[in-house]
């Protein structure tokens, strides 16, 4: 188990609604995810001694792929984008002032680009180094087999891997110039298949 708690949810009332509006949209699988991109945010900045806005990293961990999900699906614009209208709106019902919402939009917004540099952006480039972390395995060894494990424990991956490449499919099908049709077309699936968290790999070391 992860054993902080600050690395499961911030002690905040906007963290706990964006936690509930996360849990009634997304997919068990999906919700899971975003947990686990918190926690691995989390932990990377800490880990790092990276000062950053826990409760605007775990909203935006929650909502990144909010876009995905049936009832905010564009089909005007790439899901990160939509994620971010999502989160502004959700901001604004937690009463966060203007440049904190569009703040919130812009760091799931960069959690698609190539890169993100943490001196310029710590919150974005810690989402953005989760989420490809837990999607294909990148920057794996960041953290311990024991501390992955124990992630993995506490938020299973209940067949993400299917159910998030379906998604990115749909997603390049109808939307050929956005992100997810250029991370399909550059071998998305392969780097999925890699990716050692659904490798069936982990597993907590013994004690002896």
């Amino acid at each position: 188990m992860v054993g902080s708690d600050d690395l499961v949810i911030p002690d905040t009332a906007a963290s706990s609604a964006a936690l509930e509006v996360a849990s009634a949209y997304h997919s068990a699988a999906l919700l899971n995810h975003s947990r686990r991109v918190y926690v691995w945010a989390a932990a990377y900045g800490r880990q790092q001694g990276i000062q950053y806005d826990a409760e605007l990293v775990f909203a935006a961990a929650m909502f990144h792929d909010i876009g995905l999900v049936p009832e905010f699906d564009s089909h005007t614009v790439s899901f990160e984008e939509a994620g971010g209208h999502v989160a502004r709106v959700f901001a604004a019902g937690a009463g966060w002032p203007s440049e904190r919402r569009e703040r919130l939009g812009e760091v799931i917004v960069r959690h698609m680009w190539p890169d993100v540099d943490v001196a310029d952006d710590p919150e974005s480039h810690l989402l953005w180094r989760a989420a490809a972390l837990d999607i294909v395995g990148k920057n794996i060894d960041d953290f311990s087999p024991a501390f992955r494990a124990g992630v993995l424990q506490q938020y299973p991956r209940l067949g993400l891997a299917d159910e998030f490449l379906a998604c990115f499919q749909a997603q390049a099908d109808r939307k050929t110039g956005s992100s997810a049709a250029r991370a399909v077309q550059s071998g998305l699936a392969t780097r999925m298949a890699a990716n050692l968290l659904d490798a069936g790999s982990e597993h907590i070391p013994d004690e002896n």
